[in-house]
Parts: C-alpha cells; structure tokens; sequence
C-alpha cells in the first residue's frame, strides 16, 4: 500500500509586511535559490489511502506553521466570508441543504463588494499590507478546458517561511493526452493514491489559509493565467462544487512582461514567455520545464525582475488583477 503526499517545503525566510514589491521578494528568492541544492527540504504531508472505501477515504489533515522569531506559530487565518470556504470533511446531504436561491444571491452580494476592494488596497497602504502573494502553475491532461482536467498544481508564498510551498499530482480520472509536453503520463496520476480533484480542494483550501494574513486578502499569480490555468481552476472549482473565495485575487504575470516589450527599453527580452523571460534575465532552470513546481519557481524569480524594471509595487499588481467573478463575467460580456 502507498501514500498519497502533498509537498511542502520549509524555507527560512522571515514574513514581513510587505512594501515595494522587489524589496519584499529578494530575502525570500535568496533562500529559494538556496532550497533548490538540497530536496530534503521538502516535507511529506501524507495521508493513507486503503483499497477499502476508494476515493472517499479521508485525507489526515495536521495544522501548518510556520515560524517567527524562534517560535513556533499556528497562522490564525481569517474567517471565510461565503460558505463554500469552510473545509469539511463530508459532503453536505441534500437533507441539510440551504436555500440555494438565497445563498447563491449572499455569494453574489459578497462577490460586487471585493470587487471595489482592489481600488482600496492600492490607495491604503495597511490594506496592501495584508495582501499574500500566492505564485502557482498546473500541468493539465490536454488543452480543452470542457473535457480536460488538472493533473498537477503548485504554489509558492512569496513570503517564504516553513511550509511556504505546495505540490501535488492529481488523479483526472481520465488519459493524459499530452504527456509529452510536461513528461506526466496516465500512470502516475490515474492511480488510487494519487487524490482527485474533489479530495484536494479542501487541502488546498485549508494551505491557502494557513498562509493567508488575518482578515486579508490572496493575489495569485501564473504565466498566462488567464488564457490557461486560471479557467481550468475555475472549471475544477465549478465541477466540484465549490466556489473560489471573494478575496482571492488574480494576475497574469505575461501582461506584466507585453508591458516590459512595450517600454522600448534597449535591453529587452527576446519574447514574452516563460523560457524568453528566464533565459533573459539568467535564472537558471532547476527542475524539468514545464513541471508545475519547477515554473513556480522561475517565475517567482521573474516576477521580482520585472517588478523592478516595471518599477512597479505590490498595489500596482493588485489593480491588474481580477476576482474569480470579475473574471468570469468579462468573458460572458465578450462572448
């Protein structure tokens, strides 16, 4: 019998406040850059899976901490303002259902207002200060966003610290086409140890919060966010019926790097993809490419470059970015 582990790794950065945004990333990518040497810095959080009962055993789920000044700290995250946050451990049964109708108009109530709430935080700077910025990339089984599904996903806090990452594989339930791309093929991931989608989110929910800065707010960001990772986790969330959190927020790092070729600047990178903005700013490749922690990982070092050549700061990203919502109604206006 195996175990089914999620990844995290413990990076020794302090959690500060953050302010410019290349000043608030540079201790932490330092340590990052460091971790790379050495892969016992991952730490298995694993639960058993049995035969018995399939899919629908539970995952053994332990507070993450991490610590500051010596001591051990539980992050206290702050209460999920719509109902689908809560992590629970069963399915609620139709016998215990609420309103549907009233709950999804609470949902939409809650969605308008963080959706004002990226003006606030550019303009307060306590606000920017309760910002957790969340880098992350999936690897998918195809490029169809109706039949395909996440096979891996990985995030990284930039503020560093123990447990500041998280990966995993993820079980489709179905053939991974395009193995050739990433190197994850049908086997590794369509087995009984390897969770699915539904199992996940909850662990998935419950990291984001564990990272997440009490009463504050997450702005996730991936290369080509919105054309690809940000629609297969919204369809994810969909499928299993959840919502993705209000006061979660998210940008797509390759906007930042169409500004960068815009600027007109003489030292300029040769495209605007992940490879072009790796190979321009000599970040060495640690890893396989386009394996989703080996992605995070680079663009969390690009993401502090451009920053500065953009002299851009933590508000200024946040009034690029969008809520699930937002993001969703955009393309049903285009559409």
């Amino acid at each position: 019998m195996r175990s089914a582990a999620i990844y995290f790794s413990m990076l020794q950065a302090p959690r500060g406040s953050i302010h410019g945004l290349a000043n608030f990333c540079w201790e932490s990518f330092r340590n990052i850059s460091c971790s790379h040497v050495n892969s016992s810095s991952l730490k298995p959080l694993a639960s058993k899976y049995g035969v018995q009962g399939g899919y629908r055993r539970r995952w053994i789920r332990r507070p993450v901490t991490t610590k500051t000044g010596g001591r051990n700290k539980t992050n206290q995250a702050a209460k999920p303002s719509n109902l689908v946050g809560k992590i629970v451990d069963e399915k609620v049964s139709t016998s215990t259902a609420l309103d549907l109708n009233k709950a999804d108009e609470t949902s939409k109530h809650q969605q308008i207002q963080y959706c004002g709430i990226k003006q606030m935080i550019a303009e307060n700077k306590d606000l920017a200060d309760l910002v957790t910025v969340i880098i992350y990339d999936t690897e998918t089984s195809g490029l169809s966003r109706k039949d395909d599904r996440i096979i891996e996903i990985a995030l990284q806090d930039l503020a560093g610290g123990e447990n500041s990452t998280f990966q995993t594989l993820v079980n489709p339930g179905c053939y991974v086409a395009n193995s050739h791309i990433h190197g994850i093929t049908s086997n590794m991931v369509c087995r009984r140890d390897v969770p699915r989608m539904e199992e996940l989110i909850p662990i998935l929910l419950q990291f984001i919060k564990s990272r997440q800065k009490p009463g504050g707010y997450v702005l996730w960001g991936a290369h080509n966010s919105f054309a690809f990772d940000l629609p297969f986790l919204i369809n994810e969330f969909s499928r299993c019926s959840y919502e993705i959190p209000p006061n979660w927020l998210f940008m797509d790092t390759i906007s930042l790097a169409r500004e960068l070729m815009k600027s007109g600047g003489s030292n300029l990178p040769s495209g605007i993809s992940l490879q072009a903005l790796r190979e321009h700013y000599k970040i060495p490749l640690v890893g396989s490419a386009h394996r989703a922690m080996s992605d995070v990982r680079t663009l969390s070092m690009i993401l502090q470059m451009l920053t500065f050549d953009l002299k851009l700061t933590l508000p200024n990203l946040v009034t690029r970015s969008f809520t699930a919502f937002e993001y969703v109604n955009n393309k049903r206006k285009k559409s």
